[in-house]
């Protein structure tokens, strides 16, 4: 870990912005907490990834890892605590969340292709409607990403004719094509067949070699290992452990983590 970090200092904001920082990290969490009724799934999660960092997020289930990602982009507003993305905060009322998803490209467990529209369209929609992109613009920067992850001669196809594998590669694309610095991975493999796993994970390994700014919940241990330039560790909502990759798995303080890579490793 670098020097810490001066504190954040406000800088005026565009109109109808979330209030913007100086600061040198993609994201900051605060004191993060989310409850849903009398369950409290986030207990004051605390954490910095820098720019250009690959983060892998673990822990077993239920223990808050996809709530903490969904927090960041706005898809669950938190109940305490604070968020800045980019030096952009969100608020917990939800304001600042349009300016956050501009820096922050999404790919989920489920696709959530639309399934009405080609590949190609899938990946020009949101290009076109939230950028104002002209559709000559769009399609050639859809074909771009779409080349980038092995896949653009399946353009003109419906979702439903690809393979799962495919599927995701085309939603890692889409998100691309909105020019993210961050990109959030959310069990990006876990809804497909062991097959399937390693084509998605080489292109999120090739993107992380590119010097994508990355925060990836996933099980894919020998992933972790190989990608991630830290390891965080969630259980019952708090962060337990975290430490650059070769260490977490070679040398884990905790039992609680012990007994997780234990059980994932064997």
């Amino acid at each position: 870990m670098g020097p810490a970090l001066p504190i954040p200092t406000p800088t005026p904001a565009p109109q109808g912005a979330g209030t913007r920082l100086r600061t040198r990290a993609a994201i900051e969490l605060r004191d993060l907490r989310k409850r849903y009724g009398e369950q409290e799934v986030l207990r004051g999660v605390t954490l910095t990834v820098e720019r250009g960092e690959k983060i892998v997020l673990c822990g077993p289930s239920g223990s808050g890892k996809s709530t903490l990602i969904r927090c960041i982009n706005g898809l669950e507003r938190h109940d305490g605590g604070t968020i800045a993305v980019n030096g952009v905060t969100l608020e917990a009322d939800g304001r600042g969340v349009q300016d956050v998803r501009r820096e922050v490209g999404m790919v989920f467990q489920h696709f959530n292709l639309f399934p009405h529209m080609t590949v190609l369209e899938n990946c020009t929609f949101a290009p076109r409607q939230a950028l104002g992109l002209s559709a000559a613009a769009a399609a050639e920067r859809a074909m771009h990403h779409l080349a980038r992850v092995r896949i653009a001669d399946q353009a003109g196809k419906f979702p439903a004719q690809l393979s799962g594998g495919q599927q995701q590669r085309v939603a890692i694309a889409r998100a691309l094509c909105m020019d993210p610095r961050i990109m959030l991975f959310d069990e990006p493999t876990s809804a497909l067949d062991p097959e399937m796993v390693a084509e998605v994970l080489q292109v999120m390994e090739e993107l992380a070699a590119q010097g994508m700014t990355m925060l990836c919940v996933t099980h894919e241990m020998g992933f972790a290992r190989h990608v991630a330039d830290r390891c965080v560790f969630l259980d019952g909502g708090e962060i337990v452990e975290q430490a650059g990759a070769e260490r977490f798995f070679v040398a884990p303080e905790s039992d609680r983590l012990k007994r997780f890579l234990r059980q994932m490793l064997h």
